[in-house]
């Protein structure tokens, strides 16, 4: 049996039964913005089995009644939680219950009314990610199609008085900047802001490179720690596909969606392992179908039609590079919280 900060891991044999600390509950799968690279924005649901929609204040309770294990949990996934009408009673029930709210895999921050700014800070959501792809208007609202830079901007600084306010820390903000051609000149003002708003600054690669790929190269470089400018770089130099930590999804942080579809990872939209409304979480986190998947992406089982990760290129490219999932990194992605995906 394998403790981690996160939940414990009892290897068996030919199982592993987990029991995460952590999960991921979509919040909702409704945007207002239309970023071109984005399955919501771009409005692609023919292959999807995700409908539009938002998670329920009852169904929330349910999962953490039911679940008094789980302590922390991830809102935001594919749309933007602060349209979800209740969001507001979600964040003071956990608190209540003493669960961490985390929006860390993203959030457009377009939209959000006062009093939910209030009651992050009031009752301690613990960090956000903030998409920025840009540091003015005009080179934002090439990506962030419908966005409003400006706006954002003053949310994040009427965010950062309630913080004042209560002399709190929290939430902590990360500005996520996805690089391509036409804001690569404005990475440094943008890096430069972040500090201003007292926000760690982390610069994405994008994962279309048809997009308004990178034009400057060696800046990119330069500029994000890993020393490459593409994701096919990243795969040159290291090996292994720049999205592979979402595979980990399914070990801690399992991404369920609003109406309690068991996603597994952050990336699939197209099969379930079950729904933890309807079956229970722990039956969903551990039943044959899941324990197969976490076995396919170790290397220890063949692909499986009824696996959705048979259909994902992660999988793909790890199955022809024959580079599996490894028990260290299970451990490593436990140990340093599950929050920094790169999809």
């Amino acid at each position: 049996m394998i403790f981690t900060e996160f939940g414990i891991l009892q290897i068996q044999e030919s199982r592993m039964s987990i029991k995460p600390n952590i999960i991921a509950l979509d919040a909702s799968t409704v945007c207002q913005l239309k970023c071109p690279c984005c399955s919501i924005g771009r409005g692609d649901r023919d292959r999807s089995i995700i409908d539009s929609g938002f998670l329920r204040f009852e169904d929330f309770k349910m999962i953490i009644d039911k679940n008094p294990w789980v302590r922390n949990i991830e809102l935001s996934n594919r749309g933007e939680i602060f349209l979800n009408p209740d969001l507001l009673k979600i964040i003071e029930y956990a608190y209540k219950k003493n669960v961490i709210l985390q929006a860390a895999t993203g959030v457009n921050f377009n939209t959000v009314n006062d009093a939910v700014l209030e009651a992050m800070v009031k009752y301690k959501f613990t960090r956000i990610t903030c998409s920025i792809d840009g540091a003015s208007q005009e080179t934002y609202s090439i990506y962030r199609r419908n966005g409003n830079f400006e706006k954002v901007i003053e949310n994040i600084k009427k965010l950062n008085d309630y913080k004042r306010q209560y002399k709190s820390k929290f939430p902590y903000l990360k500005w996520q900047f996805i690089v391509f051609g036409h804001n690569e000149h404005e990475i440094q003002t943008a890096r430069q802001m972040a500090r201003g708003l007292n926000m760690k600054f982390y610069l994405k690669l994008s994962s279309d490179a048809s997009f308004s790929p990178v034009k400057d190269s060696d800046l990119i470089k330069r500029e994000i720690d890993l020393g490459v400018s593409s994701r096919a770089e990243y795969k040159e130099k290291y090996g292994k596909s720049y999205a592979r930590s979402t595979c980990l999804q399914l070990w801690n942080n399992l991404r369920i969606n609003f109406d309690g579809k068991m996603l597994g990872c952050c990336h699939n939209s197209w099969g379930d392992f079950g729904n933890v409304f309807r079956n229970g979480l722990m039956e969903c986190i551990n039943n044959d179908k899941m324990n197969y998947a976490r076995q396919m992406l170790t290397g220890d089982k063949e692909g499986r039609n009824d696996i959705p990760c048979t259909a994902c290129f992660i999988y793909k490219t790890m199955k022809k590079d024959g580079n599996w999932i490894n028990k260290n990194e299970i451990l490593l992605y436990s140990k340093n919280g599950a929050t920094d995906v790169k999809i």
